[in-house]
């Protein structure tokens, strides 16, 4: 028997429709899910890309005592750069001045100026100088003012020593902070693994990595308070170096123009044959 052209395509079309049927249906599935699929991902990669901001924010309590440390920290560092500069120590016409007056041995006069002046230089010199004695020909009580000077530089530097010294404190606490929280925190994941048995490995490598931003911010902290603290302790005895070196210089120029006379008499013009 002969079948009719319409039903040999009945099953031809049937399983067309069924394949169609389910394209439809898949596209439909996708389309729908696409949404959560790519929101997923968008959330893994902020997961991932977690700045050190959020770390720090995670790391909790831990952080609060190394924030306090940076701030003080930076205040020190900044206060220091204020203090320790030439023109509160040793200003240039604080200097030219001084050495115009013991050039011409006015003692008195160098005192008033430098009684006036805020400078450590001005203050050194203030101190030191009325140990200066007229009537020693010699090296006119150069002793004496140099020992007037060694007790204005011990009483006077606690204050920039002590400042300076902070720093230094900084930088071996912090470190020590970020090692106790990471310490504390370590013993909070192997706690936590111990009381479950058997763990989720990227929650314990969560934990533990958070524990350790507290290390890192410590070293954060106490790698550039030590920088510091060496850099501005070695610019402050520079500082108080160069005072002792300007004054040593206002006692030469003193004994030189008193004893000029004498001193040229020493160096021979020239010798006849």
């Amino acid at each position: 028997m002969i079948q009719s052209p319409l039903k040999l395509r009945q099953p031809f079309l049937s399983k067309n429709i069924l394949f169609f049927t389910a394209l439809l249906a898949f596209l439909f599935v996708f389309i729908y899910s696409a949404p959560e699929l790519l929101a997923q991902e968008a959330a893994d990669e902020e997961v991932k890309k977690k700045t050190m901001l959020d770390n720090v924010l995670d790391a909790g309590l831990w952080m609060v005592p190394l924030i306090l440390a940076s701030v003080a920290m930076i205040g020190f560092v900044v206060y220091n750069f204020i203090e320790l500069n030439q023109n509160k120590f040793n200003p240039v016409e604080l200097k030219a001045g001084l050495l115009d007056h013991m050039q011409n041995v006015r003692v008195r006069s160098a005192i008033e100026m430098a009684s006036g002046h805020p400078s450590y230089l001005g203050r050194m010199v203030a101190a030191s100088l009325p140990q200066f004695d007229a009537t020693n020909t010699e090296d006119f009580g150069r002793e004496d003012v140099d020992d007037a000077v060694a007790e204005f530089t011990i009483s006077n530097n606690k204050r920039y020593l002590t400042n300076i010294g902070y720093l230094g404190v900084i930088g071996q606490i912090a470190p020590m902070l970020g090692l106790l929280g990471t310490v504390v925190g370590m013993m909070g994941a192997f706690n936590t693994l111990a009381a479950e048995g058997q763990a989720d490995p990227s929650t314990l490598a969560g934990d533990i990595g958070l524990a350790m931003v507290t290390t890192a911010s410590g070293l954060i902290v106490a790698i550039p308070s030590i920088f510091f603290f060496f850099f501005q302790r070695n610019r402050f005895n520079r500082l108080v170096a160069d005072c002792h070196q300007d004054v040593s210089e206002l006692l030469d120029a003193s004994y030189e123009a008193a004893n000029a006379d004498q001193i040229m008499a020493k160096v021979p013009e020239g010798f006849q044959a």
